[in-house]
């Protein structure tokens, strides 16, 4: 049986960087906030999150990231639905995101790292961080240039979002572990 303690272990067996540890404790809070929202499981929504990048640090490169990751989620007996999703929120693998579950990663990963870039540089962080104020900052290239706009609207797309009310719920989401994010 998976839980978070054992995910939280594989993601630190794999990566040492705080920030990307940061990163994929926002995408897990947005998607357990996710799973709230549409009466899914928690606990595999949030340790999908919690997962999805868990070997970047390891395998920067595409395809190697996420192909690797599976495959060593596989041997470690993590679910297909899982897996699927995780290698989903690339791209490049074409792997088609066919689940709620996998439309959402993908609507949260790039999302939550371009909310991340907004909040460190506030002086209150991420406590009064506005919808406004994210999408302004989404208009300027040169802020978080490696963040994937694109990405970010497909996700919207995919899921069914507006924009607006899909920054709303994930900044939400990260304000609930603001501390552990070092946004607090």
């Amino acid at each position: 049986m998976m839980n978070r303690s054992d995910a939280m272990n594989l993601l630190k067996e794999h990566t040492k960087s705080e920030a990307l540890i940061r990163h994929m404790l926002a995408v897990e809070a947005a998607m357990r906030a996710y799973a709230r929202k549409f009466g899914e499981d928690e606990e595999k929504w949030g340790i999908t999150g919690l997962l999805h990048d868990f070997d970047y640090e390891m395998y920067p490169e595409a395809p190697d990231h996420p192909l690797k990751g599976s495959e060593i989620l596989t041997q470690r007996g993590y679910p297909e639905d899982i897996r699927t999703a995780i290698l989903g929120h690339a791209t490049y693998t074409n792997v088609p995101r066919a689940t709620q579950m996998a439309k959402t990663l993908y609507a949260c990963d790039e999302l939550c790292g371009f909310i991340m870039a907004c909040a460190v540089i506030r002086p209150n962080k991420i406590a009064d961080l506005e919808v406004s104020s994210v999408k302004k900052k989404l208009k300027d290239k040169g802020f978080a240039r490696n963040v994937n706009r694109d990405d970010i609207t497909q996700g919207c797309a995919e899921l069914g979002v507006q924009t607006d009310d899909h920054i709303r719920f994930v900044i939400t989401a990260m304000q609930s572990v603001a501390s552990d994010l070092g946004l607090a």
